[in-house]
């Protein structure tokens, strides 16, 4: 790997030496770099680009990671990675994806990940997503993630699209069983004439079956941004999604709430706040000495921690 691989496996996973746990590094719609541990296995699939992370059970507090960068100009990458998590086990994943682009053909990354938890399973995700390069070419990512939660499992996704994607199409599903729970934190932002569609789709099918889905962007310049959450209350259970958005300049960010309730104890709640930075805000960090670019990009590094 050269300097500009270092410097994107950096950006998305804070690789910088040796990594710790389980890994595989896809570059350029192949696979690089792979190690396996003990409890943490990686198979590449037969039918399809992808590989199969299997977890044994009771597996406590391992990591993996399985970051892609593409540097590539005219590239369109797309992988399939199925993650089997064992009875108990406790894992934290770490994804995302790089792209440098310093020519005139787009891009581009699909990675469509699917999570199968076993019963008392809990796992950690964590994506980042990251472009840069000073071509004319489009650098796009369209993830898709799927997750499947057994009785008594619960997943933790963050997710950040960090700067440097032109386009971006996010889908995340969710199923639901006994006894579970999905939390999702978001954070996107976008500049320039990006633009970002975020769609949620959660089937809270089990009893005592929660999530808590938070999204946090920022729009600025001509950009623009689209959320969608879909929350199916199918039994006993709860859920709560949340949409604050900042915007600037001539960006444009909707919001599309759908909460459909289909039992009398099926609990949901959407919230969403969209407008700019106010002024009061600016104006007490100017007290402090800033000036007001200053003050307003320390407001939306806050917004976004």
């Amino acid at each position: 790997m050269d300097n500009i691989d270092s410097k994107l496996l950096k950006e998305i996973s804070n690789i910088d030496g040796e990594i710790k746990g389980a890994y595989n590094i896809r570059k350029n719609g192949k696979g690089i770099e792979r190690k396996v541990t003990e409890n943490i296995n990686i198979v590449t699939k037969k039918d399809v680009s992808g590989i199969d992370i299997i977890v044994k059970e009771n597996t406590k507090f391992e990591f993996v990671h399985i970051p892609v960068i593409i540097t590539e100009s005219g590239l369109t990458d797309v992988v399939y990675n199925d993650f089997y998590i064992g009875k108990n086990a406790n894992v934290t994943i770490i994804a995302g994806c790089g792209i440098h682009n310093d020519h005139h053909k787009n891009s581009q990354h699909d990675g469509i990940h699917r999570f199968f938890l076993e019963e008392g399973a809990h796992v950690k995700y964590i994506e980042k997503h990251y472009g840069e390069g000073s071509g004319e070419g489009k650098r796009i990512l369209n993830p898709v993630t799927e997750v499947h939660l057994k009785s008594g499992s619960n997943m933790e996704m963050e997710t950040a699209q960090i700067k440097g994607v032109d386009s971006t199409k996010r889908v995340t599903k969710g199923e639901l069983e006994d006894n579970t729970n999905l939390i999702i934190n978001e954070k996107i932002m976008t500049h320039g004439k990006q633009c970002a569609e975020t769609l949620f789709e959660v089937q809270l099918n089990g009893e005592n079956s929660s999530t808590q889905v938070t999204s946090r962007s920022v729009a600025i310049d001509d950009s623009k941004q689209k959320f969608m959450s879909k929350v199916f209350g199918n039994s006993k259970c709860f859920g709560h999604v949340e949409c604050d958005a900042i915007i600037k300049d001539n960006a444009n960010v909707s919001a599309v709430p759908e909460i459909s309730a289909n039992n009398v104890e099926a609990n949901l709640i959407h919230e969403a706040a969209i407008g700019k930075i106010a002024g009061d805000q600016i104006i007490k960090l100017m007290t402090l000495g800033l000036n007001e670019k200053e003050a307003e990009d320390a407001i939306i590094k806050g917004f976004l921690k």
